[in-house]
């Protein structure tokens, strides 16, 4: 369970407040979009978060149970963070965040990424993305 005291019975207010802030969505995003697993892979992002904000950030999200965080079998000294099911099931947030971003706000590359499958059929798109999220979760 959550290690966040409720400020609010406002169910937004405390998706905020036990996410955090737009580094930890980002990290989520590179995550399930991108694939990344570990510390070299989140800094190589293009948004530029600094080494001790995203140790910050993989840490809150671990505590949250939101990612995880286990030992690189190919690499003892470096560490693999993995979205749970609890941070799977965050895909459909993401993925609305996303198209209301194309939609509303200018300058976003309306193909970028995996826009043009969300659009094609968001639900097989779902429905794929979280199976193979769900799939890695089984290798630890």
């Amino acid at each position: 369970m959550s290690r966040i005291k409720t400020q609010s019975s406002c169910p937004i207010s405390n998706t905020l407040s036990h996410l955090g802030d737009k580094w930890s969505l980002l990290i989520i995003r590179d995550m399930m979009f991108l694939g990344k697993q570990n510390y070299t892979a989140f800094m190589e992002s293009p948004e530029g978060i600094s080494t001790k904000i995203l140790a910050q950030r993989l840490k809150a999200l671990e505590d949250e149970g939101i990612v995880s965080k286990h030992r690189d079998p190919d690499n003892q000294s470096k560490n693999i963070y993995q979205l749970t099911e609890k941070g799977i099931d965050l895909m459909p947030i993401v993925v609305e965040m996303s198209i209301w971003s194309t939609t509303h706000v200018d300058g976003v590359d309306v193909n970028a990424g995996h826009m043009n499958a969300i659009r094609e059929d968001k639900a097989a798109f779902l429905k794929t993305a979280m199976k193979r999220l769900k799939n890695q979760l089984k290798a630890f």
